[in-house]
């Protein structure tokens, strides 16, 4: 039997294979749990170091440098294969971590953070690369059960680890911890022989696309600059000057064909995986805000522990891979169904947040954190069997690889927006505990219509398809 159904555990957690899950999960781990971690730390680190103004640009610039790391890491297995390039990424993150923990001001952990971003993003990327390289075609389905089952540890140790670091010791050493553990991995892949390479054939030249990924940073680091100080001028031109940037990142992306890091237009309602790619970056930028505000405002408005607010954070998490899990055997023919109730979801808890990170409880905070997590998690799997499925002939790789991309970008852009909405309110106002319920409920409200749009968008997704030049295909929306 050598079918992947025929593969137990045993198969794969034993001396042969077990040393390279074990690269492939501290990989993944090391990328997981940095946000739950920062972002249950934040409300200590500018107690101490100032810049509450800057807080969004701890999740732009480490998103930027995901993207970037992401594209690379690709190009960078095929030239020199896995070793290098993701000692060199665990090098690239223990060094972000190193300058955080050694931060005197908020730049220098800002610093810190994209060098993290470009660290993680990229053992992210290479580590996904390895469950396919490094493992039997029949072991991968265990393998990316393990990977799975991370992810959800990650969501409930990140803020425990943040949590215990700013009350029993100090948020640098939270993030020392996570250095220590990068460079431990950076060695062991120094030393670790090269286990798989990719065939030659698949190793042509692709020139990296630094030009379009400079374009594309460039209109995220103007949208999230024009929130430091709120002005009539100042603000909408940086806005507008980030828009045009990331207009010509898209244009030059359609005229590449071999190395697009996009579907061809990728952001659109007239088109089915135009308006997947919409509805995702719409949907992200929507609900960053209270990973980045959420615990900050929980401990200012309701005196909560940083330990409580990171976990009401966990609380999304643990849902989304719980729903997914449990959803995870239901049929094609359900996903337009699944995408539309997830999504409306995920909306009304948008709303939910707009009352409740103002008045309380925090109980019924985590109800809503958890509402979202259902949401995504009952839509998620779905969007991506959906929009490959909907895929032109020889397109269903670079969906799939344009899925995360346009999550990271819609991570990044929502931070950047949420950050003008918060300086706009008054968060940065001393002495201003009775701004922050004014925040918590602007902020939320300003990131219903990009769900709202992002609806919009899911209905055009899910709406009936057919192929009626490609034999034998049926309609997408039977």
């Amino acid at each position: 039997m050598n079918g992947s159904d025929s593969a137990q555990w045993r198969d794969i957690l034993n001396r042969e294979h077990g040393a390279s899950l074990a690269v492939v999960c501290l990989g993944v781990w090391l990328h997981a749990a940095d946000a739950l971690l920062v972002s249950t730390m934040m409300p200590a680190i500018v107690a101490e170091i100032g810049g509450i103004n800057l807080m969004p640009w701890t999740v732009a610039l480490y998103e930027i440098g995901s993207i970037v790391a992401g594209a690379a890491s690709g190009l960078l297995a095929l030239r020199y294969g896995l070793r290098l390039p993701m000692a060199a990424a665990a090098v690239l993150f223990a060094a972000g971590c190193a300058a955080s923990a050694l931060a005197p001001e908020m730049w220098v952990l800002l610093a810190g953070r994209l060098f993290q971003g470009f660290g993680g993003g990229g053992l992210m990327a290479l580590s996904f690369v390895s469950v396919g390289l490094l493992f039997p075609r029949r072991l991968i389905a265990r393998a990316m059960g393990v990977v799975s089952t991370i992810w959800a540890v990650s969501a409930f140790l990140g803020p425990l680890i943040g949590g215990l670091f700013v009350e029993l010791a100090s948020w640098r050493l939270g993030f020392w911890f996570f250095a220590v553990q990068a460079v431990f991995l950076a060695l062991w892949m120094v030393t670790r022989s090269e286990q798989a390479r990719l065939k030659p054939e698949e190793t042509a030249a692709e020139r990296f696309p630094i030009v379009r990924l400079l374009w594309l940073s460039a209109g995220v680091v103007s949208i999230a600059y024009a929130g430091i100080e709120i002005s009539a001028l100042r603000t909408p031109a940086f806005v507008l000057a980030g828009a045009v940037c990331l207009i010509v990142f898209l244009r030059l992306d359609a005229r590449r064909a071999g190395n697009r890091l996009l579907p061809l237009k990728p952001i659109s309602l007239r088109n089915p995986l135009g308006a997947a790619l919409t509805m995702i970056l719409c949907f992200t930028a929507a609900t960053i805000a209270m990973s980045i505000y959420g615990p900050l405002l929980m401990t200012r408005l309701h005196g909560v522990s940083v330990l409580v607010a990171g976990y009401v954070l966990a609380v999304e998490a643990v849902a989304w891979a719980g729903t997914a899990a449990l959803l995870a055997g239901t049929p094609e023919r359900r996903d337009p169904q699944m995408i539309l109730t997830g999504m409306l979801l995920v909306t009304a808890s948008i709303l939910g947040f707009a009352y409740s990170v103002a008045a309380g409880p925090i109980w019924l905070i985590a109800c809503f954190a958890a509402l979202q997590g259902c949401g995504f998690g009952m839509a998620w799997t779905f969007i991506l069997r959906r929009a490959t499925g909907l895929a032109p002939d020889g397109e269903a790789q670079r969906v799939s690889g344009a899925i995360p991309t346009v999550q990271r970008l819609g991570y990044a852009l929502g931070a950047a927006y949420a950050g003008i909405v918060a300086n706009a309110a008054g968060i940065g106002s001393t002495g201003a505990t009775a701004f922050f319920d004014t925040v918590a409920t602007t902020v939320f409200l300003a990131c219903l219509p990009l769900a709202v749009l992002g609806l919009i968008a899911a209905a055009a997704f899910v709406r009936p398809v057919s192929f009626p030049d490609q034999a034998g295909r049926q309609s997408a929306g039977e």
